[in-house]
């Protein structure tokens, strides 16, 4: 047999049959790189929270110019998950796996001897590329190589990597600026990211499964605008009070934009050219499950901005002591994310997705109940209630979500499921600072306290999100499913 016809054949097995021959020494180092590399990035995600006025404060920057660090950051998280779809059909696994380390590495560098707020920046985008590229490889691999009855539990060990890193990012964050300053951040995630690169390339050896397809210049183009202009214009709804115009230019253009993305895509799909394949969203389950996720990511990261802000500006609680206070969260994410895979694994996607739906709306409903009063213990326990509902959904909506799609579909699944996620956590972050701010300018104007303003706003923005984890009970409710282990 000639090396072509091998390399058709490869291409044209399923998936299943492709890694039939994966040892489960292979597997397990293969599924370990990739979410070692995938909880890595997310932490990096979320760890400028604290470290943010230390870094202003030695760069001579105002907030507004330092928050580009977060807005540029997930700028280009917008643009490039919408191509990995394409992407994860291209080119092999293992290739992207190495440029998202090495870009990762060389962003990281950069941040450690940035000596401007340029060079940051630029490091923070480079970061990005990587982060990008793996959090949808990691799902698409696990649905590739993980057998069907066990996705659950493996999703849920998953989860803990994208629920618990955004969660304790704020801790280490709190902890290393404290005792070191904001550079050893960076520094930390060297050593990390070296081994993620050498498990990789001991490990990371996958058939490959590319195919020789044309990327359409077209779609890329509209894709960069239509998710680039609507995060930016999401981000800088907070200032549309000084600049309206700029906002609304934004979300016209990401609108239109977005408009004939999604149009160019259905007439694409029948010739197999197409950037990112909509018809995932056939799937009522897979649609609830986006419209589930952005909610749950929307009211996390929104949570997880404000909480701090509270505890420091409204109470003078330090940036230790906030770090401390969220950590046991994290913890309780780590713990319950396994059991209800295996959960999952036995009874299907609602005695996970319902309880965690209804954990989720209680921590949101508890974060209104908070005053300058309220006790630290008061604002932990209420955490780990939001964060236990976190992981159950993170656990139960990764496993559903692709569920009901065909395997040619879970690359473009994931990037779907991704996108959302990003767009979630920006939406969220949006709505709960902006609503917090000018509630408390309105109640400072009327001659209420700072501390007590502030509160006042923080109470509005979590309302919204109360109300809006409420109704992802009932779709939550909605999405059915038959037990993996009944699948096989």
């Amino acid at each position: 047999m000639t090396s072509e016809q091998t390399k058709t054949e490869a291409q044209a097995s399923p998936p299943q049959a492709r890694t039939a021959a994966l040892s489960t020494k292979q597997l397990t180092g293969i599924i370990a790189a990739l979410a070692l590399a995938a909880f890595m990035m997310i932490l990096n995600e979320t760890v400028l929270t604290v470290a943010l006025p230390g870094i202003m404060a030695e760069m001579s920057i105002t907030a507004a110019t330092g928050q580009w660090l977060t807005t540029g950051f997930l700028l280009t998280m917008s643009v490039v998950i919408p191509t990995t779809g394409f992407l994860l059909q291209r080119f092999n696994h293992r290739s992207l796996f190495m440029f998202a380390i090495i870009s990762f590495l060389v962003g990281t560098v950069i941040a450690v001897i940035a000596p401007s707020f340029v060079f940051l920046l630029l490091a923070r985008i480079i970061q990005a590329l990587g982060t990008a590229i793996i959090l949808p490889l990691l799902m698409t691999t696990t649905l590739t190589l993980v057998p069907v009855h066990k996705r659950g539990t493996i999703m849920g060990l998953n989860s803990i990597v994208i629920g618990v890193g955004p969660a304790i990012g704020p801790t280490v964050s709190g902890a290393v600026v404290h005792a070191l300053g904001w550079h050893y951040i960076f520094a930390m995630m060297l050593p990390i990211a070296a081994v993620v690169l050498v498990l990789g390339i001991i490990f990371f050896k996958v058939p490959s499964s590319a195919r020789s397809i044309r990327v359409d210049g077209a779609s890329v183009a509209l894709s960069a605008l239509a998710f680039g202009f609507l995060v930016y214009g999401i981000s800088s709804i907070e200032h549309a009070s000084t600049n309206p115009a700029l906002t609304i230019i934004s979300f016209a253009i990401g609108l239109v934009s977005l408009a004939i993305f999604i149009k160019r895509q259905l007439s694409l799909t029948g010739q197999g050219r197409e950037l990112l394949n909509l018809s995932a969203f056939s799937s009522r389950g897979f649609t609830f499950s986006i419209i589930m996720i952005m909610i749950a990511f929307g009211t996390m990261l929104g949570s997880l901005m404000i909480v701090p802000l509270l505890l420091e500006s409204g109470k003078g609680i330090d940036s230790l002591k906030i770090g401390m206070m969220l950590l046991p969260g994290g913890v309780a994410q780590a713990i319950v994310s396994p059991i209800f895979g295996r959960i999952y694994d036995k009874h299907g996607p609602r005695p996970v997705l319902i309880p965690g739906a209804i954990m989720l709306a209680a921590g949101q409903w508890l974060y209104t109940t908070i005053s300058a009063e309220t006790e630290l213990w008061m604002f932990m326990i209420t955490h780990i209630v939001f964060s236990i509902g976190l992981a159950l959904l993170m656990t139960g909506l990764m496993s559903s979500a692709m569920a009901t799609l065909e395997p040619r579909l879970f690359g473009h699944g994931s990037a779907i499921f991704n996108t959302g996620q990003q767009l979630g956590g920006a939406i969220g972050t949006t709505i709960f600072v902006t609503v917090m701010s000018v509630v408390s300018k309105s109640r400072i104007g009327s001659g209420t306290g700072a501390a007590e303003a502030l509160f006042s706003g923080a109470h509005v923005a979590f309302m919204i999100g109360a109300v809006l984890a409420t109704i992802g009970i009932f779709f939550a409710w909605s999405i059915k499913g038959s037990a993996p282990a009944q699948r096989r």
